[in-house]
C-alpha cells in the first residue's frame, strides 16, 4: 500500500462492512448511501437539483437512489409549497435510526481493529 493509504482506516471500513452484510439491514449502493449521508448530516433544505449538484451527477441518478432509499423509508419526499417545480427531501426516524446503527457498527470495527481481532495480514 501507498503512503497516502491507510490499511488501518481500510481494514475498520471492511470489517464495518462485512458486519453490515451479515446484518438483516438494507444493503445501499454506495451512491445511497453518499445520498443518505449527504441528507443527514449537511444543512439543508435538500432538494433533487441541489444534491444532484453537490455530489456531480445528474438528476435521474438522485432520482433512482431516492426512489430506494424512499421505499425502505430512509428518506421521504415533498414538494416545496413556496416552489411547487420543486422537491424536497427530507429525513425520517428509520433512516435517522439506520445510520445510528452504521456508527456503531464503525465504532465496533474500529475496535476489533485497534485490538488485532480481525483476520488481517
Amino acid at each position: 500500500m501507498t503512503e497516502k493509504t491507510s490499511p488501518r482506516m481500510l481494514k475498520i471500513w471492511h470489517t464495518a462492512n462485512l458486519d453490515g452484510v451479515r446484518s438483516s439491514d438494507p444493503d445501499l449502493t454506495m451512491r445511497q448511501m453518499t445520498l443518505l449521508l449527504t441528507v443527514y448530516m449537511t444543512k439543508g433544505p435538500h432538494t433533487v437539483r441541489g444534491l444532484a449538484a453537490k455530489m456531480n451527477v445528474t438528476k435521474p441518478v438522485i432520482t433512482r437512489a431516492l426512489d430506494t432509499l424512499g421505499r425502505m423509508d430512509l428518506i421521504k419526499r415533498k414538494r416545496d409549497e413556496s416552489d411547487r417545480r420543486n422537491v424536497l427531501v427530507q429525513r425520517t426516524v428509520k433512516g435517522a435510526v439506520y445510520l445510528s446503527e452504521v456508527s456503531d457498527r464503525i465504532l465496533a470495527a474500529e475496535k476489533l481493529v485497534d485490538q488485532e481481532l480481525g483476520d488481517y495480514e
